[in-house]
């Protein structure tokens, strides 16, 4: 987002982001799922009889904007057990890897939380 910024400072194009202090609410919560996550991967890793269950899901893209959309995708892709293939049409595909790690992605909490950060215009 800083080097956004700056490009558009350069490029003299109005910016139609602005993120504030939001994000420092947003990062501890993701640093959380990030954590949690981790555990669920290692557990897998450790004890290969839990079920693993990769399936492609698609999932609503709330946000306003294109940088939205990324840094939720963006976020996606941070926590283990989930990665974003494709951002289009205001949705989101994900890779997860096991069902949980699907339900996770699909509860729509990381998306409220990312479109909540995006400025009120």
């Amino acid at each position: 987002m800083a080097i956004s910024a700056r490009m558009d400072r350069i490029a003299d194009s109005p910016r139609r982001y602005r993120l504030g202090l939001r994000p420092l609410l947003y990062l501890p919560w993701l640093a959380w799922e990030i954590v949690k996550a981790n555990i669920d991967v290692a557990r897998i890793i450790l004890n290969p009889r839990l079920p693993i269950n990769p399936r492609l899901i698609r999932v609503p893209a709330p946000q306003k904007t294109a940088v939205g959309q990324v840094m939720y995708a963006n976020s996606i892709t941070l926590t283990p057990g989930t990665i974003s293939l494709d951002v289009r049409n205001n949705q989101v595909l994900v890779h997860a890897l096991t069902e949980e790690a699907a339900q996770g992605v699909l509860n729509g909490d990381m998306g409220r939380k990312v479109a909540a950060l995006e400025s009120q215009d």
